[in-house]
């Protein structure tokens, strides 16, 4: 069984059972926000289910797919295939029945099951990346240990009671997602957009200015620390328009409008666009309360996450598969329903536009991941094309 081509590459299955979970997660959702239906969830509110499911649930899978399948070729690590890959893939499944199941089960162990997927995650990865001759992807060993932190806190925040503790976890939860697509975004972006630029004869972007990389970084993790400490909104707010002026400043460098006809590295300068803005909008809310707090979560989750994991589950898909890096159609579609579902719940947060406009951004944007599964789907179950087959 593991032998499938499904089990060849960490992208196959995490994309193909992300994405499948994401429309399966809205609908679920969308059903129990608009009354219809009822969760079997006992008192938990039902947007600690959702923020939670989309963190460890949907986001996991996708982000697990990119870093395990871009590490072989980026920090010359072994690929995790075959059993390994089918145990982890097992163990997030099994994480999902777990947490849906959870009224019917003993009370510890949903927590049990659906935490334990980071942990292994990190015992597969650190053996390798403490061999890896680059330090710096040392950085994601923290970054995994602080999504487990925030699961088993999540946890004990629920069966405690104590849900002020659960939406402690996932916020702590969504600065390390927001950390690791500012590392690992902040090294593909460049790359890719240079690469672009020299294909097309426009010359290449600036040198690499690692002063300004470091006070990026510095900057999302002061603004963390801040936010998590429930520092006063002056010291937050300072700190999130740092990280707007700051980051603004690294994706101008990087030049996006300079490659608007390559589709698959547009894609990622629009995801860091709505990063930035996520940053401005935090800085808003703390410093002048013009806009809702829960605007800068929305603008980074649905916009900048979910543009950057379209694209390059995108690329991944094509690239990987023996395939050439035209991106399909369909994928324009996508990526333009995921860009307005993120401004129409911007709109729908700072207007208050209601619920109808909350599910309308809601479709949008899961119907752009059920078309990525549409299109690769099958591609992700079956074998990679010959390599006299691939494009240039």
């Amino acid at each position: 069984m593991t032998s499938s081509p499904l089990w060849a590459s960490a992208f196959r299955p995490f994309y193909f059972l992300g994405s499948l979970y994401a429309p399966l997660l809205v609908v679920a959702w969308l059903g129990a926000f608009l009354g219809l239906w009822s969760l079997p969830s006992g008192d938990v509110p039902l947007k600690l289910q959702h923020g939670h499911e989309f963190i460890f649930g949907f986001s996991a899978a996708i982000i697990t797919g990119i870093v395990l399948t871009a590490l072989p070729s980026w920090a010359g690590t072994e690929e995790i295939r075959g059993p390994r890959l089918a145990l982890l893939a097992a163990l997030w499944l099994a994480g999902r029945i777990a947490f849906w199941a959870a009224p019917w089960l003993p009370p510890m162990l949903p927590a049990v099951i659906d935490c334990m997927f980071f942990p292994l995650v990190f015992a597969m990865l650190a053996p390798q990346l403490l061999r890896a001759s680059n330090r710096l992807y040392l950085l994601l060993l923290p970054i995994l240990l602080a999504l487990f932190a925030a699961n088993l806190i999540y946890y004990h925040g629920i069966g405690t009671n104590h849900h002020a503790e659960a939406w402690w976890a996932l916020r702590l939860a969504i600065h390390a997602v927001i950390l690791l697509c500012v590392l690992k975004g902040g090294v593909l972006a460049p790359i890719f957009t240079g690469n672009a630029l020299r294909e097309k004869g426009r010359g290449d972007l600036p040198p690499h200015n690692m002063k300004l990389e470091i006070a990026a970084v510095g900057a999302v993790l002061l603004l963390a620390v801040f936010d998590l400490a429930a520092a006063p909104p002056a010291w937050t707010g300072a700190s999130a328009l740092a990280c707007a002026l700051l980051h603004g400043w690294r994706t101008a460098r990087w030049q996006g409008w300079r490659v608007a006809d390559v589709p698959l590295v547009l894609v990622m300068h629009l995801g860091f666009a709505w990063l930035v803005l996520a940053f401005a909008l935090k800085a808003a809310a703390e410093l002048t309360g013009i806009v809702p707090e829960a605007t800068w979560l929305h603008a980074f989750t649905v916009g900048s996450l979910g543009l950057m994991m379209l694209g390059l589950m995108t690329r991944v898909s094509l690239r990987h598969t023996g395939r050439p890096l035209v991106v399909p159609r369909i994928m324009l579609l996508a990526y333009g329903l995921a860009f307005a579902a993120a401004l129409l719940r911007l709109a729908a947060g700072v207007h208050s536009l209601g619920n109808a406009a909350m599910a309308l951004s809601a479709v949008m944007w899961t119907t752009a991941f059920v078309l990525y599964l549409a299109t690769f789907g099958r591609i992700l179950l079956t074998a990679s094309l010959p390599r006299s087959r691939a494009a240039p």
